[in-house]
């Protein structure tokens, strides 16, 4: 189990050089597998400062007043998140190692009953990926930037390697990979090591495909490269033939207003030499391989001719209605999905399994975030696909059957068997690591790696106090913090069950905490009143609904609305519009135009164009309100949505993540910036105090973003309180000088949200990958005076 003050074990010297010069060929080829072009590889100028960046945060940790201010862990207790990978020691199969979404990679010696977190001085807490070399168990790589992509997917920063089992990690260089979604090392030669990198995940660029070293990560060659748009996948070897790799590419893009689309980039290619050349080995996949997306592969490793691809087949399914998918959104066609194919010579000819039917329901309509199949070692004939569940085949492909158990979660993305004992499984997906040891008969759940993915917090006003948070692929909770033992004492809490769904912002009637507001995704909100005789909440559905004529309204995947703070009756909820509601929610009020940029070739299979962040001042008469919108849009109206006026500032297009009204001052707002999706990592931060007629940028000091929110102390108008994907940052004078909050975070802390107890006086921090932490502000307001 993990303990209260766990995360203070991360404590680590100041980067002192982060930035490699590594001379060394860049090798493209085109669809026939012939060089294309050949250049020198070295990190961006962006890969170079993110590198700065973290050196800088480390420099300001050792120099912040507050440097043994500590954060104290709350929990959840029992609970996890998403797991990208698992590779274990090829001899010692207690020792296990974890890569997760957005909470860096962890080490098992006891078959998952402990666990310690490994690799402190990446620049990004997301992995892609983990290998330890078959010749020598002590070498480690991790790949960083998760492959997935999924809409909360974070940048990685390259390749890190171990030779002392994960002890001490060093960069090798590949910085402007920003994902990586494979890492095969030879089976008897550790210094041959291949990086498959799908590409960034907004935009285009050159550092994608199959990457190279013959001496152990010094220097680097990309053997395969075929254009700004192609992503390398999956990458599996032979092991009996270690120069004959299989690949399989696709355009690993996402839209602001899309999720990944099929291109004619999908293909499987092979190798024979070591990655020198690469041919194309379609024969019996679909034909229309254009209209399929990402593409899984292995090989039986005592049968190495047997190889199979599992493809995301989006070609319309003959016969098949349209309906909607798992999100409640309209499908026009639908798509075969996940199909499995088996070649039997080494990748020269494909064939359909025959039982593919079965399992292509399996993905659902997102099979971009799935796309893994693992044959078993022994037995090329036994076949797991991994999906939404696992699907396993016992003979080829013929028939399938569910492979898992009670208390195995969904959404599936890592698996790892032993290759001496084929019942021994390891599984990683959304909520976190299963075993069995006995081919799924039974199953062992481990949700004690503190990697949840939180999106917000929210807090009551009941004593002790409660927060509130939905949690990526898990729904919403709640937790009392306790400060009855001291306010640094404040203890782990085992989590219940809240109102709302895996995306759902919260707001509490600040006089009764019984009546809880939440929502499920796009726009959806409900009203909660907790009925005491029977136990549980009794929920209403309050969504403002269209009228005949009106086009659906479009709303984030957590669409902000708030309680006005001078009447708990009154409701905000933001959409494409402002709504308004004075009887919580029976009734709505459109109060604004549409306040987004909307473009008809900007709207995809996700809602865009719409807003992300609502503040109303506290202050003076009611109806001074600040709306943000997803698509770089900054509103004020002073008379309750009478009146709009555009006050924007700072890049046009980049996400507003948050507006917030000052306490102390009527006109004074604060307001961030995320260019996330711009592949813009830079910190945007503004004050105003003339209702945004005149912005003051107030990010210097922050070493690097993107800025997640900014709070002011709800005592002192001098703090102010910034997360970012970095970490907690505090200024005592309005945003002059920065000081960061880091005693007791791990090391990069993706910090998504954060509040501020008005009569408690505590912080509480949601991050998205290490749970909840909670912190005294009280030192910091005798600090300021």
């Amino acid at each position: 189990m993990i303990s209260r003050n766990y995360f203070n074990r991360f404590k680590f010297l100041v980067l002192v050089v982060f930035v490699l010069t590594l001379a060394l060929l860049i090798q493209g080829c085109n669809s026939t597998g012939s060089i294309t072009r050949s250049s020198a590889y070295n990190d961006s100028d962006q890969a170079q400062q993110r590198f700065a960046w973290r050196a800088q945060h480390e420099a300001m940790k050792k120099a912040s007043p507050f440097k043994d201010l500590p954060f104290q862990f709350i929990g959840p207790e029992v609970m996890s998140g998403r797991s990208t990978d698992v590779d274990a020691h090829p001899s010692d199969r207690q020792i296990w190692y974890v890569t997760s979404a957005s909470g860096g990679v962890w080490k098992t010696t006891d078959e998952g009953k402990t666990w310690q977190p490994i690799l402190d001085i990446a620049c990004s807490a997301s992995v892609g990926d983990v290998a330890v070399a078959p010749s020598n168990p002590n070498i480690i790589w991790v790949g960083m930037g998760e492959a997935n992509i999924f809409r909360s997917s974070m940048a990685g920063d390259g390749v890190y390697k171990s030779t002392n089992a994960g002890k001490t990690f060093r960069y090798m260089g590949l910085g402007d990979t920003q994902h990586v979604a494979r890492i095969v090392i030879h089976p008897t030669d550790p210094d041959i090591v291949y990086v498959c990198a799908p590409g960034h995940e907004y935009t285009y660029n050159e550092e994608r495909g199959i990457y190279k070293t013959i001496d152990g990560g010094r220097t680097w060659q990309q053997v395969f490269y075929k254009d700004e748009k192609t992503g390398s996948i999956d990458l599996v070897m032979d092991p009996k033939n270690p120069d004959t790799l299989y690949m399989s590419t696709c355009e690993r893009l996402r839209r602001r207003w899309s999720d990944p689309l099929p291109s004619e980039q999908a293909c499987v290619y092979k190798t024979t030499d070591g990655g020198m050349t690469w041919k194309p080995i379609t024969n019996g996949l679909p034909e229309n391989l254009a209209m399929c997306e990402r593409i899984g592969l292995d090989v039986c490793a005592s049968h190495p001719n047997v190889v199979y691809a599992m493809v995301n087949n989006l070609n319309p399914q003959p016969g098949a209605a349209g309906g909607v998918d798992s999100y409640g959104r309209p499908i026009r066609e639908r798509a075969i999905g996940a199909d499995l194919y088996r070649s039997d010579d080494y990748g020269v000819t494909w064939v359909r399994c025959q039982g593919s039917d079965a399992i292509g329901r399996n993905a659902a309509t997102y099979g971009w975030v799935f796309g893994q199949v693992r044959v078993d070692p022994q037995d090329p004939d036994t076949v797991y696909c991994m999906g939404l569940g696992i699907m396993k085949t016992s003979d080829g492909g013929k028939t399938f059957t569910r492979f898992g158990g009670p208390g195995v979660h969904g959404d599936h993305h890592a698996m790892w068997i032993d290759p001496a004992d084929s019942d021994y499984v390891i599984n990683g997906n959304d909520g976190g690591i299963n075993l069995t040891r006995d081919g799924g008969e039974t199953w062992f759940n481990y949700e004690n790696q503190p990697v949840i993915q939180f999106y917000n917090i929210s807090y009551d006003m009941d004593t002790p106090f409660r927060v509130y948070g939905s949690v990526q692929d898990n729904g919403s909770y709640r937790g009392v913090v306790h400060l009855d033992q001291g306010r640094d004492l404040i203890p782990q809490i085992r989590w219940e069950s809240a109102p709302g769904g895996e995306a759902s912002y919260h707001a509490i009637d600040p006089t009764n905490p019984n009546l809880v507001y939440s929502e499920s995704f796009y726009g959806s909100i409900s009203r909660n009143e907790y009925d005491p005789e029977i136990g549980r909440f009794q929920s209403t559905n309050i969504r403002p609904r269209e009228a005949e004529d009106e086009e659906p309204y479009r709303g984030q995947w957590l669409a902000p609305f708030i309680i006005s703070p001078h009447d708990n009756n009154t409701i905000y909820h933001g959409m494409n519009f402002l709504f308004r509601s004075t009887d919580r929610g029976d009734n709505w009020e459109k109060i604004s135009p549409d306040l987004t940029n909307y473009a008809p070739e900007k709207q995809g299979n996700i809602p865009y164009s719409t807003i992300f962040t609502i503040a109303e001042s506290p202050l003076g008469r009611p109806g001074t309100i600040y709306v943000g919108t997803d698509d770089g849009n900054v509103w004020c109206t002073r008379n309750g949505g009478q009146d709009w006026q555009d006050i924007n500032t700072g890049p046009t297009e980049h996400c507003v993540s948050r507006v917030a009204a000052s306490h102390f001052f009527d006109g004074t707002v604060y307001m961030a910036k995320n260019g996330k999706r711009h592949d813009d990592f830079n910190v945007y931060l503004y004050k105003s105090d003339d209702y945004g007629q005149n912005w003051t940028d107030i990010s210097a000091g922050i070493p690097g973003g993107p800025v997640n929110v900014i709070k002011e102390d709800p005592y002192n108008r001098n703090i102010l309180y910034v997360g970012t994907d970095m970490g907690v940052y505090v200024s005592l004078d309005s945003g002059k000088n920065w000081h960061v909050l880091a005693e007791g975070l791990p090391p990069v802390t993706f910090v998504h949200d954060l509040i501020i107890h008005p009569r408690d006086h505590i912080m509480v921090i949601a991050t998205h990958g290490h749970g909840v932490f909670a912190l005294d502000v009280l030192p910091i307001r005798k600090a300021a005076r």
